[in-house]
């Protein structure tokens, strides 16, 4: 079975990133599948959320009511809950030398709350600054798709699991431009951590790409 040789470094951070439909927690697992088989032990973990007090946040931001919270009271919601993700969760993890693979990180909140909610990304960028640092993922894979196609995927999974829609799914779809729009332009900004891969195309397609990116852009042997 194909998979990586672990290089003889420390753990890196992976962030899967993009808007509703892109496929991140396909990837995720496929990307965490691909790892395990070449001998690494890779944790997957998600935001909001990934430990303890950050999964009460969560519960806070995802459970509540359409509107419920204002723009900024999100932003500042999901750093409380980064700060111990991050504290609890992911800095342990790459000082034992594992790889975090996870779904959704900071970019998300630029692309939320900053261009899609138009609190700007200045703002979040000074939020991330006094909660985290500098600290940022070793990579981070942008799934773009159009608006279109991925709430178009998201109502199908969501008649064939049964499942309700959030509330940012229920957003209408000059939010999810700016959606898009805001992590086309982080990538812009960031060359030397982001990448971009089109998430329309078949997910064995996207999961190559990504394979190609991981190996490429952390100097990881294919085997």
């Amino acid at each position: 079975m194909r998979g990586v040789k672990p290089p003889p470094t420390s753990g890196k951070f992976i962030t899967l990133e993009g808007g509703e439909g892109a496929g991140k927690t396909t990837q995720i697992k496929l990307l965490a599948d691909f790892l395990k088989a070449g001998g690494l032990d890779p944790i997957i973990t998600r935001e909001p959320g990934g430990s303890p007090a950050a999964e009460v946040i969560r519960s806070l931001l995802v459970e509540g009511a359409v509107d419920r919270w204002q723009p900024m009271t999100e932003a500042l919601l999901n750093f409380a809950a980064r700060l111990e993700h991050v504290r609890e969760t992911i800095e342990p993890a790459l000082t034992a030398g594992r790889w975090v693979l996870c779904d959704r990180f900071a970019d998300s909140t630029v692309a939320y709350q900053g261009y899609g909610h138009d609190l700007g990304r200045a703002a979040i960028d000074e939020l991330h600054r006094l909660v985290l640092g500098y600290f940022q993922p070793d990579l981070t894979v942008i799934l773009d798709i159009p608006v279109d196609e991925g709430l178009a995927r998201t109502r199908n999974r969501e008649q064939a699991e049964g499942s309700r829609e959030d509330r940012y799914e229920r957003m209408d779809e000059g939010f999810h431009q700016r959606l898009r729009d805001g992590f086309l332009d982080i990538a812009r900004r960031n060359p030397e951590r982001c990448v971009v891969i089109d998430a329309a195309q078949e997910p064995e397609t996207v999961h190559a790409e990504i394979r190609a990116v991981v190996g490429q852009r952390l100097k990881v042997a294919l085997a």
